[in-house]
Protein backbone atom coordinates (compact mmCIF):
# COMPACT_ATOMS: atom_id res chain seq x y z
CA UNK A 1 0.00 0.00 0.00
CA UNK A 2 0.61 3.58 -0.78
CA UNK A 3 1.43 5.37 2.61
CA UNK A 4 1.83 9.67 2.85
CA UNK A 5 3.51 10.76 6.59
CA UNK A 6 3.10 14.40 7.19
CA UNK A 7 6.26 16.04 8.90
CA UNK A 8 9.71 17.13 9.33
CA UNK A 9 11.06 16.12 12.17
CA UNK A 10 12.89 13.43 14.22
CA UNK A 11 9.47 11.51 15.32
CA UNK A 12 8.86 11.21 11.43
CA UNK A 13 11.87 10.25 10.47
CA UNK A 14 11.16 7.54 12.85
CA UNK A 15 8.29 6.97 11.95
CA UNK A 16 9.49 7.03 7.88
CA UNK A 17 12.24 4.41 9.03
CA UNK A 18 9.74 1.61 10.82
CA UNK A 19 7.03 2.01 7.93
CA UNK A 20 9.56 1.12 5.72
CA UNK A 21 10.18 -2.17 7.12
CA UNK A 22 7.23 -3.11 6.50
CA UNK A 23 6.16 -5.68 3.67
CA UNK A 24 3.24 -3.39 3.46
CA UNK A 25 4.54 -0.42 2.47
CA UNK A 26 4.86 -0.30 -1.18
CA UNK A 27 5.48 3.60 -1.94
CA UNK A 28 6.68 5.58 1.09
CA UNK A 29 6.11 9.63 0.94
CA UNK A 30 6.72 11.58 3.30
CA UNK A 31 5.43 15.37 3.43
CA UNK A 32 7.57 17.87 3.63
CA UNK A 33 9.96 15.75 5.39
CA UNK A 34 13.63 16.19 6.01
CA UNK A 35 17.24 14.52 5.03
CA UNK A 36 16.49 11.64 7.13
CA UNK A 37 13.05 10.53 5.67
CA UNK A 38 14.67 11.13 2.60
CA UNK A 39 16.38 7.72 2.91
CA UNK A 40 13.65 5.97 3.79
CA UNK A 41 11.10 7.01 0.85
CA UNK A 42 9.98 10.31 -1.21
CA UNK A 43 9.70 13.83 0.04
CA UNK A 44 7.25 15.96 -1.62
CA UNK A 45 7.27 19.46 -0.65
CA UNK A 46 3.99 19.96 0.75
CA UNK A 47 2.94 22.00 3.93
CA UNK A 48 1.19 20.16 6.72
CA UNK A 49 -1.19 22.49 6.44
CA UNK A 50 -1.78 22.81 2.81
CA UNK A 51 -5.18 20.55 2.77
CA UNK A 52 -5.98 20.28 -1.01
CA UNK A 53 -2.43 20.11 -2.02
CA UNK A 54 -2.12 16.80 0.13
CA UNK A 55 -5.59 15.66 -0.99
CA UNK A 56 -4.42 16.15 -4.87
CA UNK A 57 -1.89 14.59 -3.95
CA UNK A 58 -3.24 11.51 -2.53
CA UNK A 59 -5.11 11.08 -5.74
CA UNK A 60 -2.77 11.53 -8.09
CA UNK A 61 -0.76 8.88 -6.14
CA UNK A 62 -2.91 6.51 -5.33
CA UNK A 63 -2.22 6.90 -1.59
CA UNK A 64 -4.05 4.18 0.71
CA UNK A 65 -3.32 5.94 4.31
CA UNK A 66 -2.60 8.91 5.52
CA UNK A 67 -0.27 9.34 9.00
CA UNK A 68 -0.13 13.04 10.25
CA UNK A 69 2.95 13.03 12.64
CA UNK A 70 2.61 16.34 14.21
CA UNK A 71 -0.66 17.93 15.84
CA UNK A 72 -1.27 21.01 13.30
CA UNK A 73 -3.11 18.88 10.90
CA UNK A 74 -4.91 17.32 13.21
CA UNK A 75 -6.05 20.31 15.25
CA UNK A 76 -7.04 21.64 11.94
CA UNK A 77 -8.91 19.05 10.42
CA UNK A 78 -7.56 16.98 8.12
CA UNK A 79 -9.29 13.97 9.13
CA UNK A 80 -13.08 16.12 8.60
CA UNK A 81 -11.59 17.47 5.23
CA UNK A 82 -10.91 14.09 4.09
CA UNK A 83 -13.94 12.63 5.13
CA UNK A 84 -15.93 15.35 3.45
CA UNK A 85 -14.58 14.97 0.20
CA UNK A 86 -15.57 12.19 -1.88
CA UNK A 87 -12.42 11.73 -3.92
CA UNK A 88 -10.88 11.21 -0.75
CA UNK A 89 -13.17 9.92 2.19
CA UNK A 90 -12.35 6.29 1.40
CA UNK A 91 -8.40 7.06 2.56
CA UNK A 92 -7.79 6.38 5.96
CA UNK A 93 -6.24 9.71 7.84
CA UNK A 94 -4.72 8.35 11.13
CA UNK A 95 -5.77 10.54 14.29
CA UNK A 96 -9.24 11.94 15.91
CA UNK A 97 -11.98 14.49 13.92
CA UNK A 98 -11.45 17.85 14.74
CA UNK A 99 -13.73 17.96 17.48
CA UNK A 100 -11.62 15.23 19.45
CA UNK A 101 -8.47 16.56 18.62
CA UNK A 102 -9.43 19.43 21.33
CA UNK A 103 -8.00 17.18 23.63
CA UNK A 104 -4.74 18.66 22.68
CA UNK A 105 -5.93 21.62 20.56
CA UNK A 106 -7.46 23.24 23.78
CA UNK A 107 -6.36 22.87 27.00
CA UNK A 108 -9.95 24.09 28.47
CA UNK A 109 -11.81 21.13 26.39
CA UNK A 110 -9.35 18.76 27.89
CA UNK A 111 -9.84 19.76 31.19
CA UNK A 112 -13.51 19.63 31.58
CA UNK A 113 -13.28 16.28 29.43
CA UNK A 114 -10.99 14.72 32.17
CA UNK A 115 -13.86 16.27 34.68
CA UNK A 116 -16.55 14.65 33.04
CA UNK A 117 -14.83 11.35 33.11
CA UNK A 118 -13.78 11.25 36.54
CA UNK A 119 -9.66 11.39 35.25
CA UNK A 120 -7.33 12.60 38.37
CA UNK A 121 -5.65 16.13 37.14
CA UNK A 122 -4.82 19.29 38.54
CA UNK A 123 -7.39 21.60 39.98
CA UNK A 124 -8.47 23.84 37.29
CA UNK A 125 -10.30 27.22 36.82
CA UNK A 126 -10.87 28.70 33.21
CA UNK A 127 -10.58 32.43 32.55
CA UNK A 128 -10.81 35.13 29.42
CA UNK A 129 -11.32 38.91 28.92
CA UNK A 130 -15.00 38.21 29.76
CA UNK A 131 -13.90 36.81 33.69
CA UNK A 132 -10.58 38.54 33.86
CA UNK A 133 -11.48 40.48 37.03
CA UNK A 134 -12.64 37.18 38.56
CA UNK A 135 -9.34 35.51 37.24
CA UNK A 136 -7.26 38.31 39.15
CA UNK A 137 -9.21 37.80 42.36
CA UNK A 138 -8.46 33.80 42.29
CA UNK A 139 -4.81 34.04 41.25
CA UNK A 140 -4.39 36.91 44.25
CA UNK A 141 -5.14 34.14 46.40
CA UNK A 142 -3.87 30.96 45.15
CA UNK A 143 -1.25 28.58 46.55
CA UNK A 144 2.17 29.49 45.11
CA UNK A 145 3.95 27.57 42.72
CA UNK A 146 0.78 28.50 40.20
CA UNK A 147 0.62 26.68 36.71
CA UNK A 148 -0.76 29.69 33.54
CA UNK A 149 -2.03 27.59 30.81
CA UNK A 150 -3.00 28.89 26.87
CA UNK A 151 -5.81 27.23 25.97
CA UNK A 152 -4.58 26.77 22.40
CA UNK A 153 -1.30 25.40 20.47
CA UNK A 154 1.31 27.91 21.63
CA UNK A 155 3.98 26.15 19.89
CA UNK A 156 5.70 24.28 23.16
CA UNK A 157 6.12 27.72 24.88
CA UNK A 158 2.15 28.12 26.29
CA UNK A 159 2.78 26.98 29.71
CA UNK A 160 4.19 28.68 32.89
CA UNK A 161 4.96 27.81 36.38
CA UNK A 162 4.89 31.06 38.16
CA UNK A 163 6.57 30.82 41.78
CA UNK A 164 5.79 34.98 42.37
CA UNK A 165 1.99 35.97 42.61
CA UNK A 166 3.13 39.38 40.74
CA UNK A 167 4.99 37.40 38.09
CA UNK A 168 1.53 35.26 37.87
CA UNK A 169 -0.38 38.47 37.84
CA UNK A 170 1.66 39.86 35.19
CA UNK A 171 1.62 37.26 32.91
CA UNK A 172 -2.21 36.33 33.17
CA UNK A 173 -2.35 40.12 31.72
CA UNK A 174 -0.05 39.70 29.21
CA UNK A 175 -1.45 36.44 27.86
CA UNK A 176 -4.99 37.64 28.09
CA UNK A 177 -4.79 41.88 27.29
CA UNK A 178 -1.61 41.85 25.63
CA UNK A 179 -2.28 38.82 23.50
CA UNK A 180 1.95 37.42 24.52
CA UNK A 181 0.73 34.03 22.89
CA UNK A 182 -1.92 35.17 20.15
CA UNK A 183 -4.86 33.88 19.81
CA UNK A 184 -3.95 30.71 21.81
CA UNK A 185 -3.74 32.68 24.76
CA UNK A 186 -6.94 34.33 24.74
CA UNK A 187 -8.67 32.12 26.97
CA UNK A 188 -5.97 31.14 30.19
CA UNK A 189 -5.95 27.78 32.36
CA UNK A 190 -5.01 28.30 36.02
CA UNK A 191 -4.23 25.12 37.22
CA UNK A 192 -2.87 23.79 40.30
CA UNK A 193 1.43 22.76 40.16
CA UNK A 194 1.86 18.96 40.92
CA UNK A 195 5.15 17.87 42.32
CA UNK A 196 6.41 14.19 41.14
CA UNK A 197 7.96 12.99 38.61
CA UNK A 198 6.99 13.13 34.90
CA UNK A 199 6.85 10.28 32.28
CA UNK A 200 4.48 9.47 28.99
CA UNK A 201 2.12 7.14 27.88
CA UNK A 202 0.85 6.34 24.16
CA UNK A 203 -1.69 4.40 23.28
CA UNK A 204 -2.93 3.41 19.68
CA UNK A 205 -6.67 3.08 19.62
CA UNK A 206 -9.33 2.45 17.05
CA UNK A 207 -11.86 4.76 18.83
CA UNK A 208 -12.96 0.95 20.49
CA UNK A 209 -10.16 -1.17 21.61
CA UNK A 210 -6.89 0.31 22.84
CA UNK A 211 -3.06 -1.25 22.47
CA UNK A 212 -0.28 0.02 24.66
CA UNK A 213 2.96 1.12 23.56
CA UNK A 214 6.27 1.29 25.19
CA UNK A 215 6.18 4.51 27.78
CA UNK A 216 8.92 7.17 28.01
CA UNK A 217 10.34 9.69 29.67
CA UNK A 218 11.50 12.76 27.75
CA UNK A 219 13.80 15.69 29.32
CA UNK A 220 12.82 19.09 28.45
CA UNK A 221 15.36 21.52 29.60
CA UNK A 222 18.46 22.69 28.21
CA UNK A 223 20.94 21.91 30.83
CA UNK A 224 22.85 19.44 32.74
CA UNK A 225 20.57 18.03 35.65
CA UNK A 226 17.45 19.59 34.26
CA UNK A 227 18.31 23.33 34.58
CA UNK A 228 17.41 26.36 32.41
CA UNK A 229 14.68 27.07 29.59
CA UNK A 230 12.48 24.41 28.21
CA UNK A 231 12.90 23.14 24.71
CA UNK A 232 11.07 20.70 22.68
CA UNK A 233 12.71 17.58 24.42
CA UNK A 234 16.86 17.01 24.85
CA UNK A 235 16.48 13.53 25.04
CA UNK A 236 13.96 10.36 26.52
CA UNK A 237 14.45 7.06 27.74
CA UNK A 238 11.92 3.57 27.87
CA UNK A 239 11.15 2.08 29.41
CA UNK A 240 11.06 4.06 32.56
CA UNK A 241 12.23 2.21 35.96
CA UNK A 242 9.08 3.31 38.09
CA UNK A 243 6.25 2.16 35.84
CA UNK A 244 5.84 -0.78 37.08
CA UNK A 245 3.33 -3.17 36.55
CA UNK A 246 0.90 -1.99 39.70
CA UNK A 247 1.56 1.57 38.33
CA UNK A 248 0.82 0.85 34.67
CA UNK A 249 -2.64 -0.84 36.16
CA UNK A 250 -3.55 2.73 37.91
CA UNK A 251 -2.81 4.56 34.47
CA UNK A 252 -5.03 1.95 32.49
CA UNK A 253 -7.81 1.37 35.19
CA UNK A 254 -7.93 5.12 35.82
CA UNK A 255 -6.83 7.08 32.53
CA UNK A 256 -6.66 5.26 29.51
CA UNK A 257 -9.73 2.78 29.80
CA UNK A 258 -12.03 6.54 30.62
CA UNK A 259 -10.68 8.20 28.05
CA UNK A 260 -10.91 5.64 25.38
CA UNK A 261 -14.97 5.20 26.74
CA UNK A 262 -15.32 8.97 27.16
CA UNK A 263 -14.41 9.52 23.63
CA UNK A 264 -16.65 7.08 22.68
CA UNK A 265 -19.34 7.79 24.70
CA UNK A 266 -19.58 11.46 23.75
CA UNK A 267 -19.19 10.32 19.94
CA UNK A 268 -15.69 11.99 19.45
CA UNK A 269 -13.99 9.95 16.79
CA UNK A 270 -10.54 9.32 17.58
CA UNK A 271 -8.77 6.91 15.73
CA UNK A 272 -5.00 6.86 15.76
CA UNK A 273 -2.17 7.58 18.38
CA UNK A 274 -3.16 8.85 22.21
CA UNK A 275 -0.07 10.82 23.71
CA UNK A 276 -1.07 10.86 28.28
CA UNK A 277 1.24 13.41 29.70
CA UNK A 278 1.35 12.06 33.04
CA UNK A 279 2.81 12.35 36.54
CA UNK A 280 3.36 10.16 39.52
CA UNK A 281 2.69 11.20 43.01
CA UNK A 282 3.48 8.67 45.07
CA UNK A 283 2.53 6.27 43.32
CA UNK A 284 -0.77 7.51 41.63
CA UNK A 285 -0.85 8.87 38.18
CA UNK A 286 -2.05 12.34 37.15
CA UNK A 287 -2.82 13.60 33.68
CA UNK A 288 -0.64 16.49 32.71
CA UNK A 289 -1.70 17.16 29.25
CA UNK A 290 -3.33 15.10 26.52
CA UNK A 291 -1.48 14.95 22.50
CA UNK A 292 -3.34 13.87 19.96
CA UNK A 293 0.01 12.18 18.13
CA UNK A 294 3.10 10.69 18.98
CA UNK A 295 5.77 12.61 21.54
CA UNK A 296 8.86 14.16 20.19
CA UNK A 297 11.77 12.63 20.93
CA UNK A 298 9.69 9.94 22.45
CA UNK A 299 8.85 8.51 19.12
CA UNK A 300 12.95 7.97 18.58
CA UNK A 301 13.18 5.71 21.33
CA UNK A 302 9.86 4.31 21.12
CA UNK A 303 9.71 3.34 17.46
CA UNK A 304 13.15 1.67 17.49
CA UNK A 305 11.70 -0.99 20.53
CA UNK A 306 7.99 -1.80 19.01
CA UNK A 307 8.72 -5.19 17.42
CA UNK A 308 4.83 -5.30 15.60
CA UNK A 309 4.12 -4.34 11.94
CA UNK A 310 3.77 -0.53 12.62
CA UNK A 311 1.77 -0.90 8.90
CA UNK A 312 -0.48 -3.73 9.97
CA UNK A 313 -1.12 -1.88 13.49
CA UNK A 314 -2.57 1.37 11.15
CA UNK A 315 -4.42 -0.71 9.17
CA UNK A 316 -6.16 -2.17 12.45
CA UNK A 317 -6.84 0.72 13.30
CA UNK A 318 -8.04 2.61 10.64
CA UNK A 319 -10.69 -0.68 10.21
CA UNK A 320 -11.95 -0.96 14.09
CA UNK A 321 -9.97 -4.12 14.20
CA UNK A 322 -7.34 -3.01 16.78
CA UNK A 323 -8.40 -5.72 19.24
CA UNK A 324 -7.24 -8.72 17.24
CA UNK A 325 -3.33 -7.51 16.63
CA UNK A 326 -0.68 -8.57 18.93
CA UNK A 327 2.15 -6.26 19.96
CA UNK A 328 5.74 -7.48 20.60
CA UNK A 329 8.65 -5.20 22.24
CA UNK A 330 11.89 -5.35 22.51
CA UNK A 331 12.78 -5.89 26.11
CA UNK A 332 15.76 -3.87 25.72
CA UNK A 333 16.42 -0.45 27.55
CA UNK A 334 16.42 2.77 24.81
CA UNK A 335 18.00 6.02 25.30
CA UNK A 336 18.01 8.89 22.77
CA UNK A 337 20.41 11.80 23.17
CA UNK A 338 19.06 14.86 20.66
CA UNK A 339 22.20 17.58 19.22
CA UNK A 340 20.98 21.04 18.89
CA UNK A 341 22.29 23.83 17.37
CA UNK A 342 24.38 26.56 19.73
CA UNK A 343 21.70 28.65 20.75
CA UNK A 344 18.93 26.77 21.07
CA UNK A 345 16.16 27.23 22.27
CA UNK A 346 16.62 30.98 21.94
CA UNK A 347 18.11 32.33 18.73
CA UNK A 348 19.77 29.67 16.39
CA UNK A 349 22.10 29.77 12.63
CA UNK A 350 21.31 27.16 9.93
CA UNK A 351 23.47 26.20 7.32
CA UNK A 352 26.09 24.86 9.23
CA UNK A 353 27.86 21.44 7.28
CA UNK A 354 27.31 17.95 9.73
CA UNK A 355 30.01 15.09 9.05
CA UNK A 356 30.86 12.53 11.22
CA UNK A 357 27.83 10.39 10.15
CA UNK A 358 29.66 7.39 9.03
CA UNK A 359 31.88 7.12 12.43
CA UNK A 360 28.34 6.23 14.62
CA UNK A 361 28.19 2.58 15.02
CA UNK A 362 25.48 0.25 16.72
CA UNK A 363 22.83 3.63 17.22
CA UNK A 364 19.87 4.50 14.90
CA UNK A 365 20.50 8.30 13.64
CA UNK A 366 17.12 9.86 13.71
CA UNK A 367 17.44 13.24 11.47
CA UNK A 368 15.11 16.76 12.66
CA UNK A 369 16.28 19.25 11.32
CA UNK A 370 18.65 18.67 7.99
CA UNK A 371 18.33 19.41 4.95
CA UNK A 372 20.54 18.25 1.91
CA UNK A 373 22.54 20.47 -0.46
CA UNK A 374 23.78 18.43 -2.87
CA UNK A 375 26.73 15.96 -1.75
CA UNK A 376 26.21 18.62 2.02
CA UNK A 377 24.17 17.58 5.24
CA UNK A 378 23.63 21.17 6.70
CA UNK A 379 21.71 21.64 10.09
CA UNK A 380 17.95 23.55 9.28
CA UNK A 381 16.05 23.50 12.82
CA UNK A 382 17.26 24.22 16.07
CA UNK A 383 17.08 19.97 17.12
CA UNK A 384 19.33 18.47 14.25
CA UNK A 385 19.56 14.82 14.87
CA UNK A 386 18.38 12.25 17.60
CA UNK A 387 20.88 9.43 18.46
CA UNK A 388 19.09 6.03 19.58
CA UNK A 389 20.47 3.16 21.28
CA UNK A 390 19.41 0.14 22.45
CA UNK A 391 21.38 -1.97 25.20
CA UNK A 392 21.06 -4.31 27.36
CA UNK A 393 20.19 -1.47 30.55
CA UNK A 394 19.63 1.76 30.87
CA UNK A 395 22.76 3.02 31.97
CA UNK A 396 24.80 1.53 28.95
CA UNK A 397 22.09 2.57 26.31
CA UNK A 398 22.70 6.12 27.70
CA UNK A 399 26.14 5.70 28.04
CA UNK A 400 26.76 4.37 23.99
CA UNK A 401 24.20 7.09 23.14
CA UNK A 402 26.18 10.05 24.23
CA UNK A 403 29.48 8.16 22.93
CA UNK A 404 27.94 8.32 19.32
CA UNK A 405 26.66 11.65 19.52
CA UNK A 406 30.12 12.63 19.97
CA UNK A 407 31.10 11.90 16.98
CA UNK A 408 29.08 13.83 14.71
CA UNK A 409 29.85 17.45 13.89
CA UNK A 410 28.64 20.84 13.28
CA UNK A 411 29.59 24.32 14.56
CA UNK A 412 27.93 25.48 17.48
CA UNK A 413 26.51 21.56 17.96
CA UNK A 414 25.51 21.25 21.79
CA UNK A 415 23.72 18.10 23.65
CA UNK A 416 23.13 16.80 27.30
CA UNK A 417 25.50 14.05 28.75
CA UNK A 418 23.04 13.44 31.44
CA UNK A 419 19.76 11.76 29.88
CA UNK A 420 18.21 9.46 31.99
CA UNK A 421 20.67 10.80 35.17
CA UNK A 422 17.95 9.62 38.17
CA UNK A 423 17.90 6.03 36.75
CA UNK A 424 21.53 5.40 35.88
CA UNK A 425 22.95 5.11 39.74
Amino acid sequence: MNILLLGSGGREHALAWKLSQSPLCGQLYIAPGNAGTALCGTNVYISVGDFKGIGDFCIENKIDLVLPGSEEPLVSGIYDYFASEPLLKDIPVIGPSKAAAQLEGSKAFAKAFMERQGIPTAAYREFGADNYEEGIAYLQQHELPVVLKADGLAAGKGVLICTDREEALQEFEAMIRLAKFGEAGKKVVVEQFLTGIELSVFVMTDGVSYKLLPEAKDYKRIGEGDTGLNTGGMGAVSPVPFASSDFMDKVEKRIIRPTVEGLRKESLDYRGFIFFGLINIGGDPYVIEYNCRMGDPETEVVMPRLKSDLVQLLVAVARQQLAGETLEFDERAGATVILVSGGYPGDYEKGKEITGLAEVEGSLVFHAGTRQDEERLLTNGGRVMAITTLADDLKSAVDHSTEEAAKIVFEGKYFRTDIGWEFRS
